[in-house]
């Protein structure tokens, strides 16, 4: 072997080695932090880490929501802030969350709306801050960069739930409480409420086996675009042997496909022990695009060959009442059934 080449393959060698060594320092999955329960009567912060609040109507609607269920309220210093179609200047935004994961008197942190602009603020946050003060963190949609960033690169449990302008409807809010104030351990499964249509068999709510079976792992998901907007930085867990879930809202099929083959390039979703899919709000074939494919061929196309259990339907999503799911802790997913069942409180 001559010199040159020798060198190249030692060199070669050496930084694969290297690689290696980082990719999997970077990606060791952190122990689990559990965040106190909620009481009546504490203090949570109300922020915006995505889109701006143009109507401070929605402020007042998300604070007395959020007292109704007998807790106080203080506001982000720049809620109301604007930048563009955001709530601020990013570093502004996340210095909201700094501030009150730092505060002892502010027991969880909860975002008003989603819409865009969590990821924006990913690498300005205290990891740890966070790390030393856990504390609940509740939303969804965009906030699911949030949810998922500061899990993986904290430990911290997190919660996928309503937003501070998101549904309070009895549903949701009866899992709030029993997997927050409660610290129950929770079997979700949707309602079966039979309708004027039909008096034998539920036509809403339904769940479909995607691949029949149990599987348990921790759980871990959100917004299928953000997602698979995030995935490739450090901001996404590890995903060995974990249930993922996703929703989504207003995309056409063929971006769903596109998203579910990212995550399958990507090496996610071979490497996960169950798949459970929600709602796909406003979703459909795309104006003129009569030879599309449906979800069930899509999810027939990526999840099927997985032979991992995996069902949809699951009370997950926008426009739909939602289920308060934990980031990062240990469930089961029964396809057969339609079911998440927590196998650990998700609070301390």
């Amino acid at each position: 072997m001559h010199r040159r080449q020798f060198l190249g393959s030692a060199i070669f060698a050496t930084s694969a080695a290297l690689g290696v060594d980082r990719l999997s320092a970077a990606h060791q999955r952190p122990a689990i932090i559990k965040p106190s329960r909620l009481s009546i009567g504490e203090t949570v912060g109300l922020v915006a880490p995505a889109n701006a609040t143009f109507n401070t109507i929605e402020l007042q609607i998300a604070k007395e929501s959020l007292e109704a269920l007998g807790l106080k309220v203080r506001i982000g210093g720049h809620l109301l802030d604007r930048h563009g179609y955001l709530a601020g200047q990013d570093k502004d935004r996340a210095d909201d969350i700094n501030r009150f994961f730092a505060d002892p008197a502010i027991r969880a942190v909860l975002p008003i709306r989603g819409g865009w602009g969590s990821s924006r603020v990913l690498s300005y946050l205290d990891f740890d801050t966070i790390r030393r003060n856990p504390k609940i963190l509740l939303g969804y949609s965009d906030i699911t960069a949030l949810l998922l960033g500061i899990q993986a690169k904290t430990g911290l449990v997190t919660f996928h739930g309503p937003n501070g302008m998101g549904r309070w409807d009895s549903y949701s809010v009866d899992y709030i409480k029993r997997v927050l104030f409660q610290g129950e351990a929770v079997t979700f499964s949707n309602p079966r409420l039979m309708s004027d249509r039909n008096m034998f068999t539920p036509i809403e709510n339904r769940t479909q086996a995607i691949t029949p079976g149990k599987a348990r792992g921790r759980l871990f998901g959100g917004n299928l675009t953000v997602l698979s907007a995030i995935v490739g930085s450090p901001f996404v867990p590890q995903w060995d042997d974990a249930i993922l879930f996703c929703e989504d809202v207003g995309e056409a099929y063929y971006r769903i496909d596109r998203m579910l083959t990212q995550l399958k390039l990507a090496g996610v979703l071979g490497r996960l022990k169950g798949f459970v899919f929600g709602t796909c709000a406003e979703c459909g074939p795309g104006d003129g695009n009569f030879g599309a494919l449906t979800l069930e061929e899509i999810f027939a196309d990526h999840i099927k060959p997985l032979r991992i259990p995996a069902w949809s339907g699951a009370m997950i999503g926008h426009q739909t009442p939602q289920w308060t799911l934990a980031q990062g802790i240990e469930v089961e997913a029964d396809a057969d059934a339609g079911t998440v069942r927590m196998l650990e409180p998700a609070v301390a």
